[in-house]
């Protein structure tokens, strides 16, 4: 698989996997690929809509700009392009 296919595969599993809890902002965090275990570690990042604020007086404090992000590293398979798990990736910050 090059970059570009995993990414796309990753980018989609997490979309179909997380379907029902309407994630939006879903976009590619890093990419990695293990020589020696031919796996491909993809980190998508994503909002729920739990993490945006309900609250109308943070938006205008300026508290709505930043979104909270989930992280999510998927494991997949170099030979096959099968994707063999999805971990939680915490954030830098």
């Amino acid at each position: 698989m090059d970059v570009k296919e995993v990414v796309e595969s990753a980018k989609h599993y997490i979309m179909d996997i997380y379907q029902e809890e309407k994630i939006t902002n879903v976009g590619l965090e890093e990419v990695d690929f293990d020589e020696k275990n031919n796996v491909w570690f993809v980190t998508i990042g994503f909002s729920r809509p739990w993490d945006e604020p309900r609250n109308p007086l943070a938006a205008l404090a300026g508290q709505g700009a930043y979104v909270k992000r989930t992280f999510k590293t998927v494991r997949v398979l170099d030979k096959d392009g099968k994707i063999r798990s999805i971990k939680n990736r915490e954030s830098a910050t």
